[in-house]
């Protein structure tokens, strides 16, 4: 029998990118042996119901095909269950298929990845019944995401970019209080980030040196700066140089608790819950193809 496969799509990814590359997949998968329920959902709510159902109907693989936010939704439908998620990069930032070398700009390409059929265990971190694979920011990071999010123009990374400039202007450090595996700590930061994986954002190496399968959740404070100095110190996190800086501070932990009135968390790019948020890793949650 021909190995079952479920392929969600995001058509408004990457500006349609998603869209444009989703018939070129379907015929590269179909042409390689492969049996593919074509799913599009008009919402991500209807969106993680289908991923759902074809998990549950026992597919080998639920395969997305858009940015970071459907990979996001296609881990909460295959989390702890042993179905395999392929990652076929058609968004902004792509962090998770940065994580496991697959092409971020050939989506047939990264069709192989699926049709060679390995895979990799590897951690998720989770809140409660949710779950992501890259970066939960909870401080500066999230709301620039929620001043973004109010805007309604320009589009594309630009409005980030603007979003970021005004959130400089009035931006103060944000009051934390953090349990670290059981250890409490109270102090100021400019953000807290929980890494699963080391980047986000496109490449921003916020918990640089995370690993993917240590059963562990990197926990990154970046404390009071100036604001020329977030400027200057913002180009480094492309590379993790940052880590250098006298403001940087890491911890590992299998567990945290972040409370911070008035925030509003993001994680994989998507709104995940505001604080107070606990974390814990979930070692070996997520199978995917590499």
């Amino acid at each position: 029998m021909a190995r079952e496969i479920a392929l969600l799509t995001n058509p408004t990814s990457g500006k349609g990118k998603g869209a444009k590359a989703r018939g070129a997949v379907l015929e590269k998968l179909r042409s390689a042996g492969l049996s593919v329920r074509d799913l599009s959902g008009q919402n991500a709510d209807e969106a993680l119901d289908l991923a759902r159902a074809a998990v549950q109907d026992g597919v080998e693989a639920l395969v997305v095909l858009g940015g970071d936010g459907m990979v996001h939704l296609g881990v909460q439908a295959v989390a702890d269950t042993g179905i395999a998620l392929g990652i076929i990069p058609a968004g902004t930032g792509n962090d998770v298929a940065r994580y496991f070398d697959i092409p971020r700009k050939d989506p047939v390409a990264a069709a192989e990845t699926v049709i060679k059929g390995a895979t990799r265990q590897v951690d998720l971190a989770r809140s409660g019944t949710k779950y992501f694979a890259t970066v939960l920011a909870a401080g500066f990071d999230a709301l620039v995401n929620e001043r973004a999010n109010r805007m309604t123009w320009p589009r594309g990374q630009m409005r980030y970019n603007l979003a970021t400039l005004a959130e400089l202007r009035v931006f103060k450090p944000l009051h934390y209080t953090l349990d670290l595996d059981g250890t409490q700590l109270t102090l100021d930061a400019m953000l807290v980030a929980v890494g699963n994986g080391p980047s986000f954002g496109g490449g921003l190496r916020i918990t640089e040196g995370a690993l993917l399968d240590d059963g562990m959740l990197d926990v990154v404070v970046i404390k009071p700066m100036s604001r020329g100095g977030l400027v200057r110190t913002y180009p480094k996190l492309f590379n993790g140089t940052h880590t250098s800086h006298p403001q940087y501070e890491h911890h590992l932990v299998r567990k945290v608790t972040v409370a911070s009135p008035g925030i509003t968390t993001y994680a994989d790019g998507e709104r995940f819950g505001d604080l107070p948020l606990t974390v814990e890793c979930a070692p070996g949650a997520l199978t995917v193809y590499v």
